[in-house]
């Protein structure tokens, strides 16, 4: 959230937001371990609604920066901090799929950290678009990006939860 606020970068800002929300998760999860499969249900489908919440109060952050006076971002610390989040979150997901659970809760968390991927190179993408354009709208198209993500993920998240 530090390195997004400084360098002006909502797809930095909009990603810090996904991760809080994927942290809150895995506490979360490590609670449900060993409870019944009814409280594993019950957290995840809590950790779909946190998430829709987040993805909400982020897009209208988005919202109000492109109808705004939006400076450029920094795209060289978009790429850097982006670029140690994919690595992190490809060891994370490395060790989730070798965990091999099928519980709600794991599942849940999977979503989370794939997602998270997809959104570490979307917003090293625009990065280098912020930069080779000399636009800030890279940036903020971006972060509605990840927020729609966010969202579907959720959706994802609830369904499994009522499985």
């Amino acid at each position: 959230m530090t390195t997004g606020l400084i360098s002006n970068s909502m797809g930095l800002v909009a990603d810090s937001l996904d991760m809080l929300a994927d942290s809150a998760v895995y506490a979360i999860s490590l609670i449900a371990v060993g409870g019944t499969l009814a409280k594993k249900k019950k957290i995840a489908t809590m950790a779909g609604y946190f998430q829709i919440a987040l993805a909400v109060i982020g897009f209208s952050e988005v919202l109000r920066r492109f109808f705004g006076n939006e400076t450029m971002p920094d795209f060289r610390t978009m790429i850097v901090v982006s670029t140690l989040a994919l690595m992190a979150n490809a060891l994370c997901l490395y060790l989730l799929q070798k965990g091999k659970s099928n519980e709600a809760h794991m599942k849940a968390s999977m979503i989370f950290t794939s997602n998270d991927i997809i959104i570490n190179t979307g917003v090293i993408l625009a990065g280098l678009l912020v930069n080779w354009l000399d636009s800030s709208k890279p940036d903020l198209i971006i972060g509605a990006i990840v927020f729609i993500i966010v969202i579907q993920g959720a959706v994802r998240i609830l369904r499994v939860g009522k499985q």
